[in-house]
C-alpha cells in the first residue's frame, strides 16, 4: 500500500504559477513510479507529466512547455512547477504510482495508487 498526499493548489489569475508537491508514504518509492494527472469536471483524466528511465521526462502536448515535473528521491516526492497558467488549466490535480516504472505510458489505467487531489482553479 501506498499513501499519495498532494497539496499546493489554489486559485491564481492566468499567467500565474503554481508548484504542486505530492509525498508517497513509502519511502522506497523511486520518481520514476509516479505521475501528474489532472481532471476537470466532465472530462477524463488526463496524464501531465512522468519520469522516464534515465531521468527524461515525458508531457503531454496540453502543457509541455509550460509544465515542468520534478522529484527528490531520497524523500520519494515529485514535484509539477506550473507557469503561464490558463482557464483550461483548471482541474483537480492528482499524483499516483505505477509498477511500471520509468515507461512511457500516461494512461491512467496503468496507475494503481492515487491521491486524493489537490483543486487548482485558474481565472481569466
Amino acid at each position: 500500500q501506498v499513501q499519495l498526499v498532494e497539496s499546493g493548489g489554489g486559485s491564481v489569475q492566468a499567467g500565474g504559477s503554481l508548484t504542486l508537491t505530492c509525498r508517497a508514504s513509502r519511502n522506497t518509492l523511486i520518481t520514476a513510479c509516479m505521475a501528474w494527472f489532472r481532471q476537470a469536471p466532465g472530462k477524463e483524466r488526463e496524464g501531465l507529466a512522468r519520469f522516464l528511465t534515465y531521468g527524461a521526462a515525458l508531457y503531454a502536448d496540453s502543457v509541455k512547455g509550460r509544465f515542468t515535473i520534478s522529484g527528490d528521491n531520497a524523500k520519494s516526492t515529485l514535484y509539477l512547477q506550473m507557469n503561464s497558467l490558463k482557464p483550461e488549466d483548471t482541474a483537480m490535480y492528482y499524483c499516483a504510482v505505477t509498477s511500471h516504472c520509468g515507461s512511457g505510458s500516461l494512461n491512467a489505467g496503468s496507475f494503481s495508487y492515487w491521491g486524493q487531489g489537490t483543486q487548482v482553479t485558474v481565472s481569466s
